[in-house]
């Protein structure tokens, strides 16, 4: 949604007349977004309201946004009132899963690639003293781990890990 927003403010931009613009996110439970536009004079309005950009720009959001009121403003009425609110909330995330389900899915995937490693690489290093041959394998293991293969076995096991049938998994 902002980058949809920032696009027509950009735009906007762009038009004669024009003297800024913001917007304002939702608040409770609301899904209202508020967008504010300031043009010098109404003949710049009419230009930017009339314009193929701010046609494509409204066509572009056809499902995620639509005008539903329009309010026009000649002083400066509405742009110095104080606001209802300050506070900023973030929506919660699914709680974490057990520490016990993390920790075995950790272990489905280190188990294997330790013992890989420890094949290939530890053969290779058989001759490196031991802090740095487990220095190296680290260095390698943890990249794979972390960008690979843990986010891979936790997307398979999302369902398990929050507590829900298997049948009702994301496929």
């Amino acid at each position: 949604m902002t980058a949809w927003i920032r696009a027509g403010m950009t735009m906007a931009e762009s038009f004669p007349g024009f003297l800024g613009a913001g917007w304002v996110r939702p608040r409770g439970g609301s899904d209202e977004w508020h967008m504010l536009c300031r043009f010098a004079d109404q003949e710049a309005l009419d230009a930017w309201e009339a314009s193929a950009e701010r046609a494509w720009w409204l066509r572009s959001a056809e499902g995620l946004a639509e005008v539903t009121r329009t309010e026009r403003r000649t002083g400066i009425e509405g742009w110095f009132d104080q606001p209802v609110s300050t506070e900023v909330a973030t929506p919660a995330g699914p709680p974490a899963p057990p520490r016990w389900k993390q920790a075995t899915t950790i272990w489905l995937v280190f188990y294997p690639l330790n013992l890989l490693a420890t094949v290939t690489l530890g053969a290779l290093l058989a001759d490196v003293p031991v802090a740095l041959r487990v220095l190296v394998v680290t260095l390698a293991l943890t990249p794979v781990m972390t960008y690979l293969l843990l986010p891979w076995i936790t997307r398979r096991l999302e369902w398990w890990l929050h507590g829900r049938p298997w049948r009702d998994r994301r496929r």
